[in-house]
């Protein structure tokens, strides 16, 4: 089936990945950490030599780069909130991000901080629920 007739069915379209191994991304909550650099995609499924990329909602695995010496050097899995390479939603329009962000999650898939500066994309509240409780604005 072409991708001009899986527009027309109807079928979910793929958000545009923005992010590629070894990114550098900001912190959008408050534990502490400023700057992550993204080392794998979980879940991530390629081709042979082909850099694993993620986008808006994509659970990460993340190292603090800049922050609190608490944090600093450790490996957290994250969420992926925002990204600066626009993307189509269903309705037709595009979005794009000022930033690429992040939102740092304990073991157990809950949010390790109390609150998230910033907007949040809707796409990551649809996948990740829990972020909507917690993020101020949903874009």
């Amino acid at each position: 089936m072409s991708k001009r007739m899986k527009r027309r069915i109807g079928m979910r379209r793929r958000i545009s990945t923005g992010l590629v191994t070894g990114s550098m991304i900001d912190c959008a909550d408050n534990t502490g950490a400023r700057k992550l650099k993204l080392i794998q995609v979980v879940g991530y499924k390629g081709v042979h030599r082909r850099l694993p990329n993620a986008g808006v909602g994509d659970l990460i695995i993340v190292s603090c780069r800049e922050g609190t010496p608490e944090m600093r050097r450790q490996l957290f899995n994250a969420v992926i909130v925002r990204q600066r390479k626009p993307y189509p939603r269903r309705d037709g329009t595009w979005i794009q991000f000022d930033d690429n962000a992040a939102v740092i999650l304990t073991p157990d898939g809950e949010m390790r901080g109390s609150d998230v500066k910033g907007p949040v994309a809707r796409e990551a509240v649809e996948r990740w629920p829990r972020l909507n409780s917690i993020a101020r604005m949903v874009v």
